[in-house]
């Protein structure tokens, strides 16, 4: 009897319930596939998003690679001389053009000083010495002038007093003097002509001199200015702190390596104190910006690829903000590939460089093969979710940044990475790609049946 009075009762209450539904069916929100996102939920679920794009999919090759310094882009600094090292820098110090990074205590640059201080003193000898020849030869020309006349001046008496010997007017005495003086002045004239034959070989030696210790100087010259990184006519200008006006070369006592470009100190080999040997290492700089980004492409494709193609590196996936700046730049085929792997070598040099681009960091080029098929808008493939028979997307709202749009994917092409889509964005939009799983999860089972979503937001019963 019990148990007919609760049926009773069930079945009497049974209107009431049925009223009260349809009575919360009518004042119920219509349904939605905005999700609200605030910045803590895209936080506790790692939601990040990626813009729409336009792009060549079917054309894009994707090849893997990394970052690598630039051949120019690393500079030893070695040691010219044996010596002792003193190091003004650390590792990973920044350092600007022209900054002293060790100076070197050698002997040796001392014996090079005593034998530019030699030559500088054979140099001003032979200079002596040319200079000397020169007032000596004139004088001598000048002696030369003087007995030519008197030969002359000889020779025509003598003629005179053979003309008038025959008359008895001159007497053989007088005849005989005259022809002595001639001889007399032929012969001194004859010691003037070969002292000048040997002043004009002396001038010769002496000028030969003055050429060899003035090369010899300036090839010591060259020396020192390659081993202290001054220039010749640095070396040579007075040194304002020498009291004795000295030029430079002769004062500098330890010869400082300066910076020859910025950069940062990569590595150090020798210690300060440090005993080093000719060409010994001291330290290395690198200049980090100069990167061009290496990746391997297959043989396969080589039909397909060619010097100057435009290449984008992509960032890598990364598990916090997603790394933002895609570099883009030629791609440069390498001159050789490998037959074991069946690879060859692809360069890009980016025009500018995202914050993120460090020597050994892995992502990934992108290349336009050639080809006339038009850009598409396209999103990350990733950013895609199979829910039943369905591919879905989340859209966020251009309209409130912190809700996201649920939507059927109308998708096109693929690439294996990026999926041409068909509708429901435009360039810029943004989509869900990290932490699109916990989203499906949310929405999947709210999904009404009988009706669809517009890519606004708005929902329309029916199938069509």
């Amino acid at each position: 009897m019990l148990a007919a009075l609760i049926l009773m009762t069930g079945c009497r209450r049974e209107p009431e319930r049925s009223a009260s539904a349809s009575t919360a069916a009518q004042s119920a929100p219509p349904p939605t596939n905005r999700i609200d996102v605030p910045a803590t939920v895209r936080a506790n679920l790692g939601i990040t998003f990626a813009k729409v794009e336009q792009r060549h999919v079917a054309r894009t090759l994707r090849v893997p690679g990394r970052f690598e310094l630039a051949p120019h882009a690393r500079r030893e600094y070695r040691t010219m001389l044996g010596g002792r090292v003193e190091l003004h820098v650390a590792q990973f110090d920044r350092v600007e053009l022209g900054q002293q990074l060790f100076s070197l205590d050698s002997p040796q640059w001392r014996e090079l000083q005593e034998r530019l201080n030699e030559t500088e003193s054979q140099l001003l000898q032979a200079t002596a010495r040319v200079e000397s020849i020169e007032p000596l030869m004139a004088a001598h020309e000048r002696h030369h002038d003087e007995l030519q006349n008197g030969v002359r001046i000889w020779s025509e008496r003598v003629e005179q007093l053979q003309q008038t010997r025959a008359t008895g007017a001159v007497t053989a005495d007088e005849f005989a003097k005259a022809g002595a003086a001639l001889a007399t002045t032929r012969a001194d004239l004859a010691e003037v002509l070969e002292t000048e034959a040997e002043l004009r070989s002396k001038k010769s030696e002496y000028q030969a001199e003055f050429n060899a210790a003035r090369e010899r100087f300036e090839l010591l010259m060259m020396n020192a200015s390659s081993l202290v990184g001054l220039s010749v006519k640095e070396l040579l200008e007075t040194d304002p702190t020498s009291p004795r006006q000295h030029p430079r070369w002769r004062e500098i006592r330890v010869v400082e390596v300066r910076a020859s470009s910025p950069g940062v100190v990569e590595s150090i080999a020798l210690t300060s104190g440090a005993w080093a040997s000719e060409t010994s290492l001291v330290l290395t700089t690198i200049q980090p910006e100069r990167l061009r980004f290496r990746a391997r492409g297959l043989q396969s494709d080589l039909n397909r690829l060619r010097d100057g193609l435009p290449g984008r590196i992509v960032a890598p996936r990364s598990s916090g903000p997603v790394l933002d700046g895609n570099m883009r730049g030629t791609i440069t085929l390498g001159l050789m590939a490998d037959a074991d792997e069946r690879t060859v070598e692809l360069y890009l040099t980016p025009v500018e460089l995202a914050d993120w681009a460090r020597p050994g960091v892995a992502a990934h080029l992108e290349i336009i093969a050639e080809g006339k098929d038009r850009a598409e808008l396209a999103i990350p493939l990733a950013a895609t979710i199979r829910d039943g028979l369905q591919t879905i997307f989340f859209r966020r709202d251009p309209a409130n940044p912190d809700k996201v749009i649920r939507l059927e994917a109308d998708l096109g092409v693929s690439d294996g990475h990026w999926v041409a889509i068909n509708s429901g964005v435009k360039e810029g939009d943004e989509v869900v790609l990290d932490g699109i799983y916990p989203l499906m999860l949310a929405t999947s089972g709210t999904m009404q049946k009988g009706g669809h979503f517009h890519a606004d937001g708005t929902w329309h019963e029916g199938d069509n």
